[in-house]
């Protein structure tokens, strides 16, 4: 007998704010209209510059890879945006603290019951960064699933802040809270304050990485 379906992946996600610093943030499943701030995020560092691209043809080669994303429920794209001056919601729940920073679990619609607007409704919000999670489900380790972290960049108008530390506890909770059991990630060898900032995160460089260009 087959039994009740359940959501696989990331399908039920739902954006939450996190407060830090008297600013509010809300993160969020990117949507296709952000790809082009998303692309300017992954560009603004000597790396990015290197190899993204802004030409016509990259940005049908972006919009592509937003459509395979985002139709993958083992990938979330995330875009956080700066709501503080956004009309807030009264409408909040389930809070937990990580370090100062604040983050609500809202598994309400994008009104609330009242009919008030939520954070990415109404006002005018800015998009200062993104990152992507994937879940991998593997044999390995008895058959436990992996959180992947990639593409993680937070912008200059919200650096400073403790953002990025805010963001990372987040990012491992929500992969907890939809099976996870291992967060990994890859930083190129030439961001040596990327490694300090993931070592006083926990992380260790116990596996070597190793690419290979197939195209």
């Amino acid at each position: 007998m087959i039994g009740p379906s359940t959501p696989s992946g990331f399908s039920a996600f739902d954006e939450e704010t996190i407060a830090l610093a008297n600013r509010r943030f809300l993160i969020r499943r990117a949507r296709d209209t952000d790809v082009h701030d998303l692309v300017s995020l992954l560009r603004d560092d000597a790396l990015g510059a290197a190899r993204e691209g802004s030409g016509a043809e990259e940005v049908a080669d972006y919009q592509r890879a937003f459509g395979l994303i985002d139709s993958d429920p083992n990938q979330l794209l995330v875009t956080i945006d700066d709501v503080t001056n956004c009309a807030e919601s009264n409408h909040e729940d389930a809070e937990t603290h990580h370090d100062g920073a604040e983050t609500h679990h809202d598994g309400s619609a994008n009104n609330d019951e009242g009919g008030q607007p939520r954070p990415s409704d109404t006002g005018s919000t800015a998009v200062v960064g993104t990152l992507q999670l994937t879940l991998i489900p593997s044999l390995s380790r008895r058959g436990s699933t992996r959180l992947q972290i990639e593409a993680v960049r937070i912008g200059p108008d919200a650096q400073g802040l403790g953002l990025g530390t805010a963001v990372f506890e987040w990012a491992h909770d929500c992969g907890r809270r939809f099976g996870a059991s291992l967060a990994q990630l890859t930083t190129d060898k030439s961001r040596t304050d990327a490694q300090r900032f993931y070592a006083r995160l926990g992380y260790e460089a116990s596996h070597e990485g190793l690419k290979l260009d197939l195209s």
